[in-house]
């Protein structure tokens, strides 16, 4: 009895913390709306929100707006992407950084971008994805031969996400007058984004998000060890395909979506970890509101520095998330 009273006391902590964290990434993604090169206080969006006419109206509606609910909506999907290889490789230092997911998009992206100037915008979300999946595909034929074993995600990964980078500053140094608009795609900007990205990243999202969550018993298992996790009767390596693949998909769609933002997917797991602990069924929707908060607020942040000049939302994760996978290396050798 006392200890399922503990664990109901528990759950009520932790639905009431996700509460009141999604309240806080509301209000700071309705704040946030009024950064930018002309600032509108909280009193005028509320207006516009509430269909007045005004002259912000146009700012709000199709700029600030929908890049705001695009912040939201990648942080959440690169965040939990992070939760899912953590799991699965049992690594707090994994992201989809780290497996080289978003190196492989950015890499086919630009190929694009710099060798076909011509092509339609809506073909470069498919061709980023597709790079996801390219790398995933090379994950899954290497791991398959050591028995899908977790240091072989990691170690592939890490050389997979090398290839890519070096190829993706190969075809820049090459072709330096069309890098431009390369640079500030995998600098990660949320910069002229607006309603067609979210449309096309909504759909994945609606798919993939409560399909990890309904996953999360599989991932507290997993997270145990290779001899636990098979007395519990789960087939180890056919559900780390299956939890391979669901990141991929995650982070390749915002990669798609908003270009090469890093770091998130490290940040928000372990920030979401220390909060609701190793239970992914709160652990899971607590980091994907986190993620959503912070590329919220970096990307405020990258607007309202030097105005009119917009930093890329993806340099001051960067900035953050370096020092402090930084730390995390380190206290992982303190516990080693």
């Amino acid at each position: 009895m006392r200890g399922e009273a503990v664990r109901d006391n528990r759950r009520k902590n932790a639905k009431f913390l996700l509460l009141v964290l999604s309240a806080v990434t509301l209000l700071a993604a309705f704040l946030c709306m009024g950064i930018g090169s002309i600032y509108i206080w909280p009193g005028q969006i509320i207006g516009v929100l509430a269909g007045e006419s005004s002259s912000y109206a146009f700012v709000i509606e199709n700029y600030r707006l929908p890049r705001t609910v695009l912040a939201i909506l990648s942080g959440a999907g690169f965040a939990v992407s992070g939760v899912i290889l953590q799991g699965m490789i049992r690594n707090p230092l994994a992201s989809p950084d780290v497996v080289g997911v978003t190196k492989g998009a950015g890499l086919f992206a630009v190929v694009v971008i710099i060798l076909f100037p011509a092509a339609s915008p809506l073909v470069l979300p498919v061709v980023a994805f597709l790079g996801a999946l390219a790398v995933a595909v090379v994950l899954i034929l290497f791991a398959n031969r050591s028995g899908a074993q977790p240091g072989t995600f990691a170690l592939v990964g890490l050389a997979v996400g090398a290839i890519c980078q070096a190829l993706t500053e190969f075809i820049l140094v090459k072709y330096p007058l069309q890098a431009n608009d390369s640079l500030v795609w995998l600098a990660g900007s949320l910069w002229g984004k607006g309603w067609d990205e979210i449309y096309g990243l909504l759909p994945w999202l609606c798919v993939l998000l409560p399909l990890s969550l309904s996953l999360h018993r599989k991932l507290d298992i997993i997270n145990l060890d290779e001899v636990s996790s098979t007395g519990l009767g789960l087939h180890v390596e056919r559900t780390r395909y299956v939890l391979l693949v669901l990141a991929v998909a995650l982070a390749g769609a915002c990669v798609a979506a908003i270009g090469s933002i890093g770091f998130i997917g490290l940040i928000a797991p372990h920030i979401a970890r220390k909060i609701f602990g190793s239970q992914h069924r709160y652990l899971l929707p607590g980091a994907a509101i986190l993620g959503g908060l912070i590329l919220v607020l970096a990307d405020a942040l990258g607007r309202g520095l030097r105005p009119p000049t917009e930093i890329p939302a993806g340099i001051l994760t960067a900035m953050i998330g370096v020092p402090y996978f930084l730390y995390l290396v380190h206290q992982e050798k303190k516990k080693a």
